[in-house]
């Protein structure tokens, strides 16, 4: 049954079959076809993506529903784009696909053993001077789930679809967690940083302060009834 919250009018989507295609972003994107323009809980994410024959339990599902947006097109929200929607809430506004960039390709066999060579068979991540360093396997202590390293593009996919898949220096094996992270955040060749995503992923406190800190800039003032003026120069 379908409920509504009466706070927020939100109306909550149901899992309506069962969901037996073969992989499990293929299994999420159909709950999120069923029910579009409702709110799909975590809870019903991993139960549709549950594999029906070993009723194993997706691990990675976060970095599957990443997939369905930047690789597949789709618009789905989050916390992040939407204030009323609570943290492990997602809506997928309607069914249409933006355009996205070409099929991506991988290191082949033999490059991927370097780069996993390379890294230790860790993830690579870097911030800063800290490196992730999560082993193939070990249980994720923030993320949660196992970790499996996947091979990324160290320049983005959508700025250089063509990498070279026989070249290692051009790949690094990164986690499920960090994966998600890299392909919101930034290009670690370029240091380019989507601050757009990172306004996204702040808190509501933290996007008010970074309000409050456009206005200024832009020189606009914002009275006690939340209306926004223009400031007039030499006056407060």
């Amino acid at each position: 049954m379908e409920e509504k919250s009466d706070k927020t009018k939100k109306i909550y989507g149901k899992i309506k079959k069962k969901y037996t295609q073969k992989s499990v972003k293929k299994r999420i994107e159909a709950l999120f076809l069923d029910n579009i323009g409702k709110v799909i809980t975590r809870e019903q994410i991993i139960k549709a993506a549950t594999d029906l024959k070993t009723q194993k339990q997706p691990e990675n599902w976060h970095q599957r529903l990443s997939e369905l947006r930047t690789d597949d097109g789709y618009t789905i929200l989050s916390w992040r784009n939407r204030g009323w929607l609570r943290v492990e809430e997602y809506l997928m506004p309607s069914s249409e696909k933006r355009s996205i960039a070409g099929k991506r390709v991988r290191p082949d066999k033999d490059t991927w053993q370097c780069v996993l060579q390379r890294a230790n068979y860790s993830c690579e991540w870097a911030e800063g001077n800290e490196i992730c360093g999560l082993k193939e396997g070990a249980v994720d202590p923030v993320g949660g789930g196992r970790v499996k390293l996947t091979p990324d593009h160290k320049n983005p996919h959508s700025i250089n679809p063509d990498a070279d898949t026989k070249d290692a220096q051009q790949w690094q094996a990164l986690c499920g967690r960090h994966q998600v992270i890299k392909k919101n955040y930034w290009d670690t060749n370029t240091g380019k940083m989507n601050v757009y995503a990172i306004i996204q992923s702040s808190t509501s406190s933290e996007k008010e302060i970074i309000f409050k800190f456009l206005l200024d800039y832009f020189g606009y003032v914002q009275d006690k009834a939340g209306n926004i003026h223009k400031l007039e120069i030499g006056k407060q």
